[in-house]
């Protein structure tokens, strides 16, 4: 009875040690958590400010979310390493575009530091505010710049969202490192 017993317990022991492997339950690995993390799809934008003598500044995010509808808000972050933190941490306002299917190729130039004029064969226009929007866009959000905190290893953007504009279409997807289309539900 008492190896039954042993046995059962041996048993029971493996099987939670490879249900703890499988749910995660695993020294902490970065580029697997980056991995991880990335089965989450999320959309595509291109956030854009200018500087104080007037160059615009932009860069590719997938880390836009909506915060409050009262007052509105809206939330995105930049990783601290970043040459575009010292322009979004300074600047009043910035634009947020949501890219449409199509756009990828756009989202990849603005997410490039090989590209060094990101604007020059995009016709974007200014908001009243100043700052550049993308053509195309199937949402664009400008926003006053709100705060400015402190993420561990990237910078939190909340800015208050005084205009927006929608258009139509199917919107830009990344999932796994990659950009997919959605699928109709059935």
């Amino acid at each position: 009875m008492s190896t039954m017993i042993d046995t059962g317990a041996a048993a029971l022991h493996a099987t939670k040690a490879m249900e703890a492997a499988r749910h995660g339950d695993v020294p902490l690995d970065t580029r697997a958590l980056r991995n991880a993390l990335g089965s989450y799809p999320t959309g595509v934008a291109i956030v854009t400010t200018r500087l104080p003598g007037g160059r615009p500044v932009g860069l590719t995010i997938n880390s836009f979310a909506s915060l409050s509808l009262e007052p509105p808000l809206v939330l995105w972050s930049l990783v601290k390493r970043s040459p575009s933190l010292e322009a979004f941490a300074g600047c009043a306002h910035f634009s947020i575009n949501v890219l449409a299917a199509g756009q990828a190729d756009l989202a990849r130039s603005f997410a490039s530091s090989a590209v060094p004029d990101k604007f020059a064969h995009v016709a974007a226009h200014d908001s009243p505010e100043g700052v550049p929007l993308m053509p195309g866009s199937l949402a664009s959000f400008v926003c006053a710049s709100e705060q400015v905190l402190d993420g561990g290893d990237h910078t939190l953007f909340i800015g208050r969202v005084l205009r927006y504009h929608t258009g139509e279409g199917e919107p830009a997807v990344f999932h796994r490192g990659q950009f997919t289309l959605l699928q109709t539900a059935c």
